[in-house]
């Protein structure tokens, strides 16, 4: 499935000469699609490896950023994160920088993963203090740790706007991506048709609301930048592992809450109790989930239907809960 204009494709036949090439002594192994989001494609590798490649030159950037700091951070973390094993160079095939990780076992949370969403909510509060905790070693946002969801809302309210009136367009032609990724499964696609847009003015009446409030004064910490659920592995039904830290960077903890409203309501007041969040600080937060998920109904709707609906999903449950 392309996505983007300007893709780089890689199917196992490329993976396999990358392989050959630079790690000869896993090219023999066994290798399986292992899902793909907006910004990688993956594979499995044998029983204990995996193989991300960027889809994109733009997301390419994220490959070096993952293999500095991903070890840094991982013995300062409670929750398990990808462990970089290998920095794939340019290859036959493949013009990007690519990489290879421990296999990390664990099932995305769901209902059948999950049976206490509030203990999950507070293991998810737990990472992400833990994260936005650690010093910052002497990085910075000019250290290529710039990602937009780091600033302040009012920076993003071109594109959002500009989103918000594609979402009000029965067939929701969007055009540009600013939004999150997420897995891609075929099995889940529905017709465009089917993806229903959400109450437009009332997302946009809560979007001013936070353009109305002051920028967060917050100091700047680490990021994830994008914890939304198919980022999360669960074991017994506990938070185990954070992957995918493509969107790693450094800025304001706002936008970093968002991804909340893809859980079930439970799980969204464990979390805000258990940070202690203010209420600026929720509406900002709330203001970012919508910024992501009216950018990825108006812009996959027709391309990943299946993601447009999880988009779709993300912004009743905001309208659900604001009432």
């Amino acid at each position: 499935m392309t996505l983007h204009a300007n893709e780089v494709p890689a199917g196992e036949t490329v993976v396999r000469a990358l392989l050959a090439a630079q790690r000869p002594e896993w090219a023999r192994l066994p290798l399986t699609a292992a899902g793909a989001g907006t910004d990688n494609s993956m594979y499995r590798l044998g029983d204990e490896l995996l193989v991300r490649l960027p889809r994109t030159p733009d997301t390419a950037r994220s490959v070096r950023k993952e293999q500095h700091w991903l070890p840094r951070l991982a013995p300062r973390l409670g929750s398990a994160v990808p462990e970089p094993v290998h920095l794939g160079v340019p290859g036959p095939g493949f013009p990007l920088a690519w990489s290879v990780y421990r296999w990390i076992d664990g099932a995305e949370p769901g209902p059948d993963t999950v049976r206490d969403w509030a203990a999950f909510g507070g293991d998810l509060a737990a990472f992400v203090r833990e994260l936005h905790g650690l010093g910052l070693m002497g990085a910075s946002r000019a250290d290529d740790l710039d990602w937009y969801r780091g600033g302040g809302l009012r920076a993003c309210d071109d594109w959002v706007t500009r989103y918000l009136a594609d979402c009000r367009e029965p067939a929701g032609a969007g055009a540009g991506a600013a939004g999150s990724g997420a897995r891609a499964d075929a099995g889940t696609a529905r017709d465009p048709d089917t993806v229903r847009d959400p109450d437009v003015d009332a997302l946009e009446h809560l979007w001013r609301a936070a353009l109305a409030l002051p920028e967060s004064d917050a100091p700047h910490v680490w990021l994830h930048g994008d914890l939304k659920p198919s980022n999360l592995l669960v074991r017994d039904g506990r938070l185990h592992a954070v992957i995918d830290f493509g969107c790693l960077s450094i800025g304001l903890p706002d936008a970093e809450h968002a991804p909340v409203w893809d859980l079930p309501a439970a799980a969204r007041r464990a979390y805000r109790d258990a940070l202690d969040l203010d209420e600026p600080t929720w509406i900002r937060a709330r203001a970012w989930a919508i910024a992501v998920g009216v950018s990825g109904l108006a812009h996959y709707r027709h391309t990943w239907p299946a993601f447009a609906a999880e988009c779709l999903a993300r912004l009743r449950a905001i309208l659900a809960e604001a009432g």
